[in-house]
């Protein structure tokens, strides 16, 4: 990677933090609005990079110099707009003719005062005015300063984890299966081709599943000449995770110590921890969905504004182009948006007709609202306008009216996001989801209840796995004679992916399959408890843990409801892992917080909780230092292994049957190259070994196709074929007289005179 590469890898980033403080919350009751900047800086840039893409796609300009261009410019407006925001910020002198007292919210000392709740470890504290410390650095160090002994215990691994997580995604090369297969080919050819065009292919996920998190990689690629930080894409959706997620734990009542438990249970979670490192695209989609998740609990309290409307569009929007599965959360999602809103408008318009004539009445809903509720219309940030003469009392069908149009706009914003993919796919193949193989392979075929259970339960098996053999074992025998009693075939093609055969081995740390056993049972308890016993965990918030309980669970459900059993089925329900993991939080530090109980049960519930805990950071750290196919430590070991051998770990018997096809090819001085593979072969390798002298892309051109309107290469167009996986396959296309050699999985064809 070149320096000017460098620099100008730095931008997107730059960005993101000028607008974190360019879009502060100015409300004063914002439940953490450091982190509510961080999700509406990642949305706004998230739908400007998608944007970028399908604009300059449309325009075949997909090159370095526009895209240079295009976060440049991107940087000046955000500067503008923190600069702006900075200035605006800034207190009026006082004038010495008129000298007036200061009201909260006022300057003083040179930072303005807000709101702070007071950090404590049993729970939500009270709210008081203190001076806000100015930036993220003195949030942090204040933060460190007032935490206890245990709470910085629980930062310090999280922020090592993270930290090392880092230096691993920025020394390993990108080696996930599926991104040699699809994801970085992809990214290839958009570049090769300077446009978003579908091209001929065998390996149709290139073209049919949403390209979300490679446009990402695609403005990496561009900027830096190469993959050299791709993975730190889903490194950064992983930091967004965390931060979110700690942030919902907020907003349900939890106090610092259990946002810290949340973070601590999701940064432990070895599926996250070998995520972030990757090129793979589940934790991108699980950071689309958690924002669109934090956006939907600030309007259980409050009408939604202009920009929290936007914010959802977009959330919806980028959750849809990056995986669609991902939308099984975000719909119930934003039904629990709808509802609220509609509850808040009618519970509104109670309050207002029932204390019109006697306000102060007590027992009425003014009287007995809460700031910060929808029955106490005054309450800045809820629309009402009390301090004003004008009547402004809400109407039930005027509230009815503006979910329904805030609920369209939300749709508007999220089919700009993802309707251009969408669009290419429906003209391609007749359909938005894309070919029937497509839509048939990953969806559940049946409905029957007997079949959505034994599914269920399978998915379950896989997502709690434990080395435990007999256990599997056991668990397995039971799902496969019960599916037997029910009727059902537990191997079944209609519920099962392709010829995979349920159980399937899931605890060993790769970042495919691994399961999840202590974050997943942490997590039910808590969605159960939040579910019955709201009040257990938080009695002034057992509405809002009671709603996102049920959002969970729902998501969980219509998961195993839609999506069929497969061995790497774990990755795909990540994002209902991250929704679910603050209920987890939050059951965890009420459960340490209990004085109802005697002082043994307390006794063993804290040894309990303390040894769940030291187990699920031992589980992070192994799979850290050992996890496949990137890892500290060990054979494979990212500070001993080279770069080239890194690609291969998964296959390292290829890395040089690649070399050995791709040198022949090279010193025959083709140009123009055919490929021949199957659907699951890698492609990626030959983008790296047959670039130009100059580093341009090759031309590389399938001679199969899967996409009936895009006829492959002719043979003979070709100046040399290179071929993965089946020999007979290739022997089929090579033309008569061309010499093939074939060593194991790859080989090469070449005609006469070369």
């Amino acid at each position: 990677m070149s320096a000017a590469g460098s620099l100008l890898a730095v931008v997107p980033a730059a960005s993101v933090l000028l607008l974190t403080v360019a879009l502060r919350s100015r409300a004063v009751d914002a439940v953490a609005p450091l982190r509510l900047a961080v999700v509406r800086s990642v949305l706004l840039t998230g739908v400007y990079a998608v944007l970028v893409v399908e604009l300059l796609g449309a325009l075949h300009a997909l090159t370095r110099s526009t895209f240079a261009a295009a976060w440049l410019l991107f940087l000046a407006a955000a500067a503008t707009a923190a600069g702006l925001r900075q200035r605006s910020s800034r207190p009026a002198p006082p004038s010495a003719a008129t000298p007036r007292p200061v009201p909260v919210g006022a300057v003083v000392g040179g930072s303005p005062e807000t709101p702070e709740p007071v950090a404590t470890s049993s729970g939500p504290a009270p709210t008081r005015t203190s001076r806000a410390p100015s930036g993220l650095l003195a949030v942090a160090v204040d933060t460190w300063r007032t935490a206890g002994r245990g709470e910085r215990l629980l930062v310090g691994t999280i922020a090592g984890l993270v930290l090392v997580e880092l230096l691993v995604a920025l020394l390993a090369e990108p080696n996930n299966f599926d991104s040699q297969t699809y994801h970085l080919p992809k990214v290839e050819h958009w570049v090769a081709q300077g446009d978003l065009d579908f091209w001929p292919t065998a390996i149709h996920r290139q073209v049919t599943i949403p390209p979300g998190a490679e446009y990402l990689l695609l403005h990496l690629r561009l900027l830096t000449g190469g993959d050299q930080l791709h993975n730190l894409v889903q490194w950064a959706a992983g930091v967004v995770c965390l931060l979110v997620a700690a942030r919902i734990t907020a907003q349900l009542g939890g106090g610092r110590r259990a946002q810290l438990l949340t973070a601590f249970v999701l940064a432990t979670t070895p599926m996250v921890v070998l995520q972030a490192t990757s090129t793979q695209t589940d934790l991108v989609c699980a950071a689309w969905v958690t924002c669109a998740a934090t956006l939907v609990l600030d309007g259980l309290r409050r009408r939604t504004g202009w920009g929290t409307l936007l914010g959802l569009g977009a959330a919806t929007g980028l959750t849809a182009v990056t995986k669609t599965s991902g939308l099984i959360a975000v719909g119930p999602l934003l039904v629990l948006w709808g509802l609220a809103q509609l509850r808040l408008s009618l519970a509104a318009k109670a309050a207002t007709s029932g204390t019109a004539a006697n306000p102060a009445t007590p027992g009425t809903a003014a009287t007995a609202a809460t700031p910060g509720t929808a029955a106490n219309p005054a309450t800045p940030g809820t629309g009402a306008n009390a301090a004003t003469g004008g009547d402004r009392r809400p109407r039930p069908a005027g509230g009815v009216v503006r979910t329904v149009g805030g609920s369209v706009l939300i749709l508007l914003v999220a089919a700009v996001v993802v309707g251009p993919f969408l669009a290419r796919v429906t003209a391609e193949f007749g359909h938005p989801l894309g070919p029937p193989r497509l839509r048939e392979s990953i969806p559940m075929e049946r409905h029957d209840p007997q079949s959505i259970l034994v599914n269920a339960l399978r998915i379950a098996h896989t997502a709690f796995d434990t080395p435990v053999a007999p256990l599997r074992r056991a668990g397995a025998e039971v799902i496969i004679d019960g599916a037997g009693v029910i009727g059902v075939d537990p191997q079944d093609r209609a519920i099962t992916f392709g010829r995979e055969i349920f159980p399937e081995p899931a605890w060993y740390p790769d970042e495919d399959r691994v399961a999840f056993p202590l974050t997943g049972a942490l997590a039910l308890i808590g969605a159960v408890v939040a579910l019955a016993r709201p009040r257990r965990i938080d009695s002034e918030q057992a509405g809002p843990l009671r709603a996102y309980a049920v959002v969970v669970l729902a998501a969980v459900l219509l998961h195993t409801s839609m999506i069929k059993w497969q061995p790497w089925g774990n990755r795909l329900i990540l994002y209902a892992v991250v929704l679910a993991v603050p209920l987890a939080g939050l059951w965890v530090d009420a459960l340490l917080r209990r004085r109802g109980a005697n002082s043994t049960r307390r006794s063993v519930a804290t040894l309990a909780v303390v040894t769940v805990l030291a187990t699920s950071a031992l589980a992070g750290v192994l799979a850290l230092s050992y996890g496949f196919p990137r890892r500290l430590v060990g054979s494979g070991s990212v500070f001993t292994t080279s770069d080239w051998d890194t690609r291969f770990l998964r296959r390292p018997q290829w890395a040089d049957e690649f070399r050995w096809a791709a040198a022949a090819v090279r010193a025959s001085d083709a140009r123009r190259i055919g490929l021949v593979q199957q659907n699951d072969n890698w492609e990626y390798p030959w983008w790296l070994l047959l670039r130009q002298p100059d580093g341009g892309s090759p031309d590389l051109v399938a001679l199969q196709s899967v996409l009936p309107e895009r006829p492959p290469a002719d043979p003979s167009s070709v100046d040399a074929i290179v071929c993965t996986g089946s020999r007979p396959a290739c022997t089929k296309l090579v033309p008569a007289g061309w010499r093939l050699e074939f060593r194991g999985y790859v080989g090469y064809a070449l005609p006469p005179a070369r």
